[in-house]
């Protein structure tokens, strides 16, 4: 047998044994990730990316694997540039206008960019598809979507069974002083109708915006929900003056104990925030 014949013999051997020839790890094939966004983390480990994040923000602390992963930006304007061009990312994942400054920067240094900024759930969704896209996990985000949309549908349908009169007034206050809270044109706004409320704050300008202590007592709230978790806010609210004869401060409807990145977050997480919110409107449901 001719001695080329012989090699070539050996390495396909090799390569359909076990010992040589491996296909490369899944970590080695895959991109390294920065993720500018708390809620991009925790889309990134939703679809086993955790291995390929190389950099975060000093926001993302979800899941609690975050701790470990190397901070290198905060979630505003503020990053380690140089950092960030030695860890040598073939992604980074960017959200909002608030950070349009920073990704100017980075793409000026060559670095491959990409915004992720969804303002609906539809939006979250198409965004949780192009990370899959990206990244070589398109089965993992489809499965995902899936799988957020069937809960979500899960809620649609018992929604549709509430009469509109049943439906409470809600009140949501993401920040006291100044009091802010959220609109249309915001996650919280669509989370509050899908979960079978009203907002009372849905024709304001803007997704989130200032909002009159008074022009809450005129449209008394059923239901009053903090997008902040401190102790004893409830007792607080209910002291507040002129408060006491809203309908919420009254039944004690203040809900006080969800956690804000539930519904504040546009990640995956954002179906347990709905559906949290909806079991809380309707708690004999």
């Amino acid at each position: 047998m001719k001695p080329y014949i012989c090699l070539l013999l050996v390495l396909l051997i090799c390569i359909a044994s076990s010992g040589c020839g491996k296909a490369p790890s899944r970590e080695a094939i895959y991109p390294r990730i920065i993720s500018l966004a708390p809620s991009i983390t925790e889309t990134l480990f939703a679809l086993g990316l955790e291995k390929n994040i190389v950099g975060i923000t000093t926001c993302c602390d979800y899941p609690a694997e975050t701790e470990k992963l190397e901070k290198v930006a905060t979630f505003s304007n503020q990053a380690n540039l140089e950092r960030i061009l030695s860890i040598k990312p073939d992604l980074i994942f960017s959200t909002g206008l608030e950070q349009a400054p920073l990704v100017e920067k980075l793409r000026a240094l060559g670095l491959k960019v990409v915004l992720i900024y969804p303002q609906s759930l539809d939006k979250l969704t198409a965004g949780i598809l192009e990370i899959g896209r990206l990244t070589n996990r398109e089965k993992q985000a489809s499965f995902l979507v899936n799988r957020m949309g069937e809960r979500i549908n899960k809620i649609k349908q018992r929604v549709k069974t509430i009469p509109d009169q049943k439906r409470p007034k809600v009140f949501v206050e993401i920040c006291p002083d100044p009091l802010m809270t959220a609109g249309r044109g915001s996650f919280v706004d669509e989370l509050i109708r899908l979960a079978g409320g009203k907002n009372i704050a849905a024709d304001t300008a803007r997704p989130y915006s200032q909002f009159s202590p008074k022009l809450v007592i005129k449209r008394n709230p059923d239901v009053i929900i903090l997008g902040y978790m401190q102790p004893n806010q409830g007792e607080f609210i209910m002291q507040r003056m002129g408060w006491q004869d809203i309908s919420a401060v009254k039944k004690r409807n203040i809900i006080a104990d969800i956690n804000p990145d539930l519904f504040l977050r546009p990640g995956p997480r954002i179906v347990d925030g709905l559906e949290q919110i909806h079991l809380k409107l309707f708690k004999e449901r």
